[in-house]
This record gives C-alpha cells, structure tokens and sequence, in this order.
C-alpha cells in the first residue's frame, strides 16, 4: 500500500502515520536511514527502531495499558506498558520519558530507575491491517509514585497485574490479548535471555 493511496476506514483522508517518518535500522539496530511509517508498517514493511517499556510499581507489579480503539495495529490489545518509535536522533531513554508523560502523564520525578534492558528483533503480521518488523529495545523503570493521568486517544484501559503470575499462569490472562512485543519481551526477562550489551536478540 502506498502512502498516496492509504487510508483509515476506508476514507479519502491519509492516514496520519503517512505523514510521519520511523528510523530504519539493520540488524544490529544502525541506522540505514528514514522510513515512512505508514510504508515501514504495510506491504513486506521494512526493519525500523523502536521501544517498549515495562513499568512496575514498588510491589513488583506491571502495568498493562489497553492500546485505543483507533489503532491501526493491534487495537484494543494490552501492552506492557507503552511503546512507540524513537524519532532521529532521539535515544530510547528520552523516547520512553516523552511517551511515559504524554501517555500516562509519569513524570521524571515519580521514578528514577528507567533503563534499557534487552534489545531483540521480531517481523509479526496483523490480521490483514499490516505488520510490525522492529528492532525493539527493552526499558524497565519502577515508580514511587503510582498517580497515573492517561490520554485516552491512546489508553483505553489500564490494569496492574503480578508479573511472575501473568508470565507463569498465561490462561488466566487470555482475555486480555496481550501485544506480541510484550509477550516476547516479558518471556526473555523471565526466562534470562536479554541482552544488554548492545547486541541485538532475535525472535522468530
């Protein structure tokens, strides 16, 4: 699908990913350089940089955000918690700050932990709405201050949950659809498989 013909709905308005660019990376996350987002995400899409982050409380507990209903990739899905696409020149870490304050309205003072923790490539498609193929970094931060102010053009829902159980008991979780970045993210934390030296995972 091109960015001329895209659109949401069915409509004649672009899309508004069409008007915004993603970092496209190689397999050991270096730029190669710009993408189109909307392009980066339909077609055979194209490998591009980006985020998740986990977010506990002083419990151990993670939050999980339920992704709007007008996403057009997994919509209405959980994550855990907020994800998105650094822009050029932007660092992971101030990316997962911006997002965190305009998501959840976390500000800097409510934690002082943030840190990549793993990084690991996956390509996974969507129904027939497009894919995701991203090398993804990992961030863990732990608030001591858990006063939340979601947007709610992003997070339709939110819920703590225990970490060790949701990754142990999965069928206790099913209803909640999990976002597939989560699930690998949250697997190889637990099961010890990140990677923080800068080297890329990969996941099939």
């Amino acid at each position: 699908m091109s960015t001329e013909d895209a659109n949401a709905g069915g409509g004649t308005e672009p899309h508004p990913n069409a008007a915004q660019d993603v970092v496209a990376v190689d397999g050991d996350d270096e730029q190669t350089g710009l993408v189109n987002r909307l392009d980066a995400h339909t077609g055979e899409g194209q490998r591009h940089r980006a985020f998740t982050a986990l977010v506990f409380d002083e419990d151990g507990r993670i939050l999980l955000a339920q992704r709007a209903s007008n996403k057009r990739l997994w919509d209405t899905s959980w994550d855990g918690t907020v994800a998105s696409h650094p822009v050029e020149g932007q660092s992971q870490v101030d990316a997962t700050e911006q997002r965190l304050e305009e998501e959840l309205g976390i500000t800097p003072d409510q934690y002082d932990d943030l840190r990549v923790t793993d990084r690991f490539e996956y390509k996974q498609r969507y129904e027939r709405e497009g894919l995701e193929w991203e090398v993804c970094a990992v961030l863990k931060v732990t608030l001591t201050d858990t006063e939340l102010d979601p947007d709610t053009e992003e997070i339709e829902g939110l819920l703590w949950a225990d970490y060790d159980l949701l990754y142990e008991n999965p069928e206790w979780y099913r209803q909640l659809r999990l976002c597939p970045w989560f699930e690998i993210a949250m697997r190889r934390d637990q099961e010890g498989t990140t990677v923080a030296d800068g080297s890329v995972g990969f996941e099939r």
